[in-house]
């Protein structure tokens, strides 16, 4: 029983410890700053209190429907969290919406997001080699140091690829069956040959 009170006192005391100093991060804005929760959220659409921001959001996606331009500023605006609670899947949406629409800056921003990865997308690059190549095109110099880069990057990747399938093919094969072992197990056990 005097086991039972002390796991249980160390397990409140544990648990007490976690939520208190891992839990919180101190957030400062134009208000102050405070302690909040790590999973927290500063923008919740179902709570809105800024109803005029919303309404200009759902303006600006309107004309980023028809202006490619918009559409590069509305992808900026979620990668930065700009107005909008920062979300870097709708980023890349609308730059890539911009970019298939001809805004250089776009493409010249998706070959850099390609060639490096953002956040939880990686690096791809043969894609950013297409979106470099495109923003080269129309004299972009930046974007024809990138090219390179890429072109670069997109080989080795191959590279790696080719080897990796290469040794997969012919060495995984023989180390299930080709390799001997120094132990075997018989009817008396373990044995050495």
């Amino acid at each position: 029983m005097k086991n039972r009170l002390l796991l249980s006192g160390l397990l409140l005391a544990g648990a007490a410890c976690a939520q208190s100093g891992d839990a919180t991060i101190r957030i400062c804005d134009a208000s102050g700053c405070a302690d909040r929760p790590r999973d927290s959220a500063s923008f919740d659409p179902a709570h809105d209190d800024h109803p005029e921001e919303t309404r200009r959001l759902a303006a600006l996606a309107d004309i980023a429907r028809q202006d490619p331009r918009a559409a590069y500023d509305l992808a900026l605006r979620y990668y930065r969290g700009d107005g909008v609670r920062r979300d870097s899947y709708q980023a890349i949406q609308w730059m890539r919406e911009a970019g298939d629409r001809g805004v250089p800056e776009a493409q010249l921003a998706l070959g850099r997001f390609y060639l490096s990865g953002v956040e939880e997308m990686g690096a791809d690059p043969a894609e950013a080699e297409k979106w470099l190549a495109l923003a080269a095109a129309r004299g972009d110099k930046e974007a024809e140091k990138l090219l390179a880069e890429a072109r670069s990057a997109k080989k080795t990747e191959q590279e790696r690829y080719q080897w990796r399938q290469f040794h997969r093919q012919n060495w995984l094969g023989w180390w299930a069956s080709g390799y001997p072992y120094h132990w075997y197990w018989g009817a008396a056990g373990w044995y050495h040959r």
